[in-house]
């Protein structure tokens, strides 16, 4: 389990095909810290360590979670916002996220707004998600609240200092995002349509 409060950005070093899975080579700070088999969010997608070597550590990532997040488009050099577990007594400072992205969305607008950016995206609609109004929404791993809710788009506000220390300075308009929704949401939508 997650936050949403990504600590630090990684670089991708290098992705290397096995198969129909994809490892994927990541150089961070946190490296040291990590163990095999600890579970790290990349760009909320969470994914297991299975190697470390000095400042890079690597995580495979098999064919659908390749097909229904953004990880399958990812080049060397790419920034990735990073997470690690959270730890059973600690703060809850964004919100409960799994590092299950639901879909994908694409990013339609970004524009400084005084001192913080805005952005919308827009997702299909058909899958069954829903955003609600001042809910939250992890974007590539980072923990928002949505406003302009609609039924296949939102918006969100970043602050400049998520702006700076998340790949949100990196996305332009027409990237791909990874969206998991509320997971209270999702159950309160999925228990009002079994009714």
């Amino acid at each position: 389990m997650f936050t949403g409060i990504v600590e630090e950005t990684g670089k991708i070093t290098k992705l290397e095909k096995a198969g129909s899975n994809l490892n994927i080579y990541v150089k961070a700070d946190m490296t040291p810290e990590l163990k095999i088999d600890q579970s790290v969010a990349h760009n909320g997608v969470c994914l297991t360590v299975v190697a470390i070597d000095g400042e890079e550590y690597t995580v495979t990532a098999v064919k659908e979670t390749l097909e229904k997040t953004n990880l399958g488009k990812l080049k060397t050099g790419d920034r990735i916002n990073l997470e690690r577990g959270m730890k059973l007594g600690d703060r809850l400072d964004g919100h409960i996220v799994q590092g299950h992205v639901d879909q994908t969305a694409t990013c339609t607008y970004k524009k400084e707004a005084d001192g913080s950016w805005a952005y919308s995206f827009e997702y299909d609609p058909e899958i069954g998600n829903i955003t609600i109004e001042k809910g939250s929404i992890t974007i590539n791993g980072v923990s928002l609240t949505v406003v302009n809710s609609q039924k296949n788009k939102f918006s969100v506000a970043i602050i400049p200092y998520t702006y700076e220390h998340t790949t949100f300075k990196d996305l332009k308009v027409g990237d791909t995002v990874n969206l998991e929704f509320d997971v209270i949401g999702k159950y309160v939508k999925r228990l009002t349509d079994l009714s």
